[in-house]
Protein backbone atom coordinates (compact mmCIF):
# COMPACT_ATOMS: atom_id res chain seq x y z
CA UNK A 1 0.00 0.00 0.00
CA UNK A 2 1.12 3.55 -0.73
CA UNK A 3 0.66 5.99 2.13
CA UNK A 4 1.23 9.66 1.40
CA UNK A 5 0.21 12.96 2.87
CA UNK A 6 -2.67 14.98 1.47
CA UNK A 7 -0.21 17.78 0.72
CA UNK A 8 1.90 15.50 -1.50
CA UNK A 9 -1.20 13.99 -3.12
CA UNK A 10 -2.51 17.47 -3.93
CA UNK A 11 0.84 18.63 -5.34
CA UNK A 12 1.03 15.63 -7.69
CA UNK A 13 -2.54 16.25 -8.88
CA UNK A 14 -1.90 19.99 -9.31
CA UNK A 15 1.25 19.34 -11.34
CA UNK A 16 -0.67 16.93 -13.58
CA UNK A 17 -3.43 19.49 -14.12
CA UNK A 18 -0.97 22.35 -14.73
CA UNK A 19 0.93 20.47 -17.44
CA UNK A 20 -2.25 19.25 -19.20
CA UNK A 21 -2.59 18.72 -22.16
CA UNK A 22 0.99 17.36 -21.95
CA UNK A 23 1.85 14.54 -19.58
CA UNK A 24 3.41 15.66 -16.30
CA UNK A 25 6.10 13.67 -14.53
CA UNK A 26 8.13 13.76 -11.36
CA UNK A 27 9.47 12.00 -8.31
CA UNK A 28 8.76 12.04 -4.60
CA UNK A 29 11.92 11.12 -2.73
CA UNK A 30 12.22 9.80 0.79
CA UNK A 31 14.88 8.67 3.22
CA UNK A 32 16.64 5.57 1.89
CA UNK A 33 15.02 2.39 3.17
CA UNK A 34 12.06 4.17 4.77
CA UNK A 35 9.50 3.81 1.98
CA UNK A 36 8.10 7.16 3.12
CA UNK A 37 7.53 9.80 0.43
CA UNK A 38 8.61 13.24 1.64
CA UNK A 39 10.26 15.51 -0.94
CA UNK A 40 8.20 16.51 -3.98
CA UNK A 41 10.31 16.95 -7.13
CA UNK A 42 8.36 17.95 -10.23
CA UNK A 43 10.30 17.27 -13.41
CA UNK A 44 10.08 18.60 -16.93
CA UNK A 45 8.59 16.25 -19.50
CA UNK A 46 11.39 16.44 -22.06
CA UNK A 47 9.09 14.86 -24.66
CA UNK A 48 6.49 17.63 -24.18
CA UNK A 49 3.86 15.23 -25.38
CA UNK A 50 0.22 14.50 -24.48
CA UNK A 51 0.85 10.77 -24.97
CA UNK A 52 4.36 10.14 -23.66
CA UNK A 53 6.66 11.33 -20.90
CA UNK A 54 10.40 11.29 -20.70
CA UNK A 55 12.69 12.61 -17.99
CA UNK A 56 15.50 14.77 -19.35
CA UNK A 57 18.60 12.59 -18.98
CA UNK A 58 20.78 15.34 -17.49
CA UNK A 59 18.02 16.39 -15.06
CA UNK A 60 17.57 12.77 -14.03
CA UNK A 61 21.32 12.31 -13.53
CA UNK A 62 21.42 15.43 -11.32
CA UNK A 63 18.39 14.22 -9.37
CA UNK A 64 19.95 10.82 -8.62
CA UNK A 65 23.22 12.44 -7.53
CA UNK A 66 21.28 14.80 -5.26
CA UNK A 67 19.22 11.95 -3.78
CA UNK A 68 22.42 9.98 -3.21
CA UNK A 69 24.02 12.96 -1.44
CA UNK A 70 20.91 13.32 0.76
CA UNK A 71 20.66 9.54 1.45
CA UNK A 72 17.31 9.43 -0.35
CA UNK A 73 15.68 7.20 -2.91
CA UNK A 74 12.73 7.58 -5.29
CA UNK A 75 9.68 6.42 -3.33
CA UNK A 76 7.12 7.58 -5.90
CA UNK A 77 7.62 8.01 -9.62
CA UNK A 78 4.58 9.71 -11.05
CA UNK A 79 3.18 10.85 -14.35
CA UNK A 80 -0.14 11.69 -15.88
CA UNK A 81 -2.22 10.31 -18.70
CA UNK A 82 -4.09 13.05 -20.52
CA UNK A 83 -6.66 11.08 -22.50
CA UNK A 84 -6.74 7.61 -21.00
CA UNK A 85 -7.26 5.93 -17.66
CA UNK A 86 -4.57 5.96 -14.99
CA UNK A 87 -3.05 2.58 -15.84
CA UNK A 88 0.53 1.88 -17.00
CA UNK A 89 0.96 1.64 -20.76
CA UNK A 90 3.30 -0.87 -22.38
CA UNK A 91 5.87 1.92 -22.66
CA UNK A 92 5.45 2.82 -18.97
CA UNK A 93 6.01 -0.81 -18.03
CA UNK A 94 9.09 -1.17 -20.22
CA UNK A 95 10.71 1.93 -18.66
CA UNK A 96 9.90 1.02 -15.05
CA UNK A 97 13.31 0.27 -13.55
CA UNK A 98 12.82 1.01 -9.84
CA UNK A 99 11.30 -2.17 -8.36
CA UNK A 100 10.93 -0.61 -4.88
CA UNK A 101 9.12 2.49 -6.17
CA UNK A 102 5.41 3.19 -6.27
CA UNK A 103 4.39 4.17 -9.79
CA UNK A 104 1.59 6.72 -9.47
CA UNK A 105 -0.58 7.65 -12.42
CA UNK A 106 -3.04 10.51 -12.51
CA UNK A 107 -5.56 10.75 -15.33
CA UNK A 108 -6.30 14.30 -16.43
CA UNK A 109 -8.67 13.14 -19.16
CA UNK A 110 -11.33 15.11 -17.30
CA UNK A 111 -9.24 18.20 -16.58
CA UNK A 112 -12.22 20.56 -16.51
CA UNK A 113 -13.10 19.49 -12.94
CA UNK A 114 -16.54 18.34 -14.08
CA UNK A 115 -16.02 14.86 -12.71
CA UNK A 116 -13.68 12.63 -10.72
CA UNK A 117 -10.07 12.17 -11.68
CA UNK A 118 -8.10 8.98 -11.21
CA UNK A 119 -5.14 8.74 -8.83
CA UNK A 120 -3.79 5.20 -8.79
CA UNK A 121 -0.61 3.50 -7.61
CA UNK A 122 1.13 0.43 -8.98
CA UNK A 123 4.17 -1.72 -8.35
CA UNK A 124 5.96 -2.69 -11.54
CA UNK A 125 8.53 -5.45 -11.16
CA UNK A 126 9.98 -7.44 -14.05
CA UNK A 127 7.16 -6.29 -16.31
CA UNK A 128 4.44 -7.38 -13.89
CA UNK A 129 1.95 -4.69 -12.86
CA UNK A 130 0.19 -4.88 -9.51
CA UNK A 131 -2.22 -2.18 -8.41
CA UNK A 132 -2.05 -1.21 -4.76
CA UNK A 133 -4.29 0.71 -2.39
CA UNK A 134 -3.55 4.38 -1.72
CA UNK A 135 -4.01 5.88 1.73
CA UNK A 136 -3.99 9.66 1.96
CA UNK A 137 -3.21 10.91 5.47
CA UNK A 138 -2.98 14.34 7.07
CA UNK A 139 0.49 13.58 8.44
CA UNK A 140 2.72 10.58 8.99
CA UNK A 141 2.49 9.04 12.44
Amino acid sequence: MLTLTKALHDRIVEHARQDHPDEACGVVAGPAGSGRPERFIPMLNAARSPTFYEFDSSDLFKLYREMDDRDEEPVIIYHSHTATEAYPSRTDISYANEPAAHYVLVSTADADDAGPFQFRSFRIVDGQVTEEDVEVVTAYS
